[in-house]
């Protein structure tokens, strides 16, 4: 039978790679664009990047959407996320 502190420390693993993940994006994004974008706004959902950002700036992330997906692809190899909305 499983432990309850093996579980907890199992999903806590999980838990800190989904926030090193974000983290990562926001990081890349952010050196590209040039603007500063906070890990709230950054969220991951079945491959695809949601921000809750400026329109202002999510024109500049679409201009630069080549660049910024080959950044992501050096970091996370072929778990990268696929499309930005």
């Amino acid at each position: 039978m499983i432990e309850l502190k093996d579980l907890l420390s199992r999903l806590g693993g999980i838990l800190l790679s989904e926030e090193r993940k974000i983290e990562d994006i926001r990081r890349i994004i952010s050196e590209t664009i040039r603007v500063e974008i906070k890990s709230e706004e950054v969220k991951i959902k079945n491959g695809v990047i949601y921000l809750n950002i400026k329109p202002i700036y999510k024109n500049e992330i679409f201009l630069k959407q080549e660049q910024i997906f080959s950044k992501l692809r050096e970091v996370f190899g072929k778990n990268s996320p696929n499309t930005i909305r």
